[in-house]
């Protein structure tokens, strides 16, 4: 696949079905309420900005977030298809949400531990005074 032939677009119609397929193919389906469209479905319809990588139509890279536009911005889920990793993809889904956002909003993530070296490697910073509350599904 080349990297030259990836569009990048904000888009709000992302289908279930493709957003499932992109889980799986990128390794978060492990991670992700694969099996239950409807959730799938409310995270699509709630997330107020999807990035989208497509390559001929076909989506190969998703950035699904949060934002309130103005300071803080959460990224829930950076997913490339494993047969597009390796070429810039979630890289440039990260620069593209950043120039979409502008210089006065945070850009916020929680990493499993198997992707920390791709942020690291794209200048991200960890931050040692984060907090939550797990899900309990």
């Amino acid at each position: 696949m080349n990297a030259s032939s990836i569009t990048y677009a904000v888009e709000t119609n992302v289908g279930v079905d493709e957003f499932r397929d992109l889980l799986n193919a990128s390794g978060l389906g492990r991670r992700r309420p694969v099996d239950d469209a409807a959730r799938l479905g409310a995270m699509l319809s709630n997330a107020n900005l999807i990035l989208a990588a497509r390559r001929n139509g076909e989506l190969v890279g998703i950035a699904r977030a949060m934002t309130d536009f103005s300071f803080a911005c959460y990224l829930s889920d950076l997913a490339v298809s494993d047969q597009a990793q390796g070429q810039g993809i979630g890289a440039r889904l990260i620069e593209e949400m950043r120039a979409h956002l502008g210089p006065t909003v945070n850009l916020i993530l929680s990493s499993v531990p198997e992707a920390v070296p791709f942020y690291q490697r794209i200048g991200m910073a960890a931050l040692p005074d984060c907090f939550w509350y797990r899900r309990e599904f």
